[in-house]
């Protein structure tokens, strides 16, 4: 018996993640509260941080057009991102809410808890579980002062 030989429609992404995403997304259900899920990137490098992130986010989202976040929040990056063979408008914008992240596809939009990349391992768990709960209504302000006790 010969392997059979999978098409490109098959696999969804061609490449395994440089890192796998430390992300936390509610339950599909109606939206509630101020986030939809929490991520907490490896770095303050938006361009190499990213890639592995929308791959994930584009299950639910379909394909992704737009990221807005606050510029004073990461280094400095493109105003648009290549990622598997599409184009993402990056919007660096002071006027987006400190420790957010939009991601915006064709109809729909993931609002994301940003969790600093180096907060502690204990802080960030806390934080992005609250995030991810159902019935969760904490402002951002309100999830990151959490902390495990």
């Amino acid at each position: 018996m010969t392997p059979q030989q999978l098409g490109p429609e098959v696999s969804r992404h061609p490449r395994p993640p440089d890192y796998t995403p430390r992300l936390r997304l509610k339950p599909k259900a109606p939206p509630t509260g101020h986030v939809d899920g929490a991520w907490w990137p490896w770095s303050e490098n938006l361009t190499k941080e990213l890639p592995d992130l929308l791959a994930v986010l584009s299950v639910r989202l379909g394909p992704i057009h737009r990221v807005r976040y606050h510029s004073g929040e990461w280094a400095k990056a493109p105003a648009e991102l290549a990622v598997d063979g599409r184009t993402v408008r990056l919007d660096g914008d002071r006027g987006q809410p400190i420790n957010t992240l939009d991601v915006i596809g064709d109809q729909n939009r993931i609002v994301l808890l940003l969790v600093s990349p180096d907060t502690e391992a204990d802080v960030a768990h806390t934080a992005m579980m609250a995030a991810a709960g159902r019935d969760n209504d904490f402002t951002v302000d309100e999830l990151l002062g959490l902390r495990g006790e």
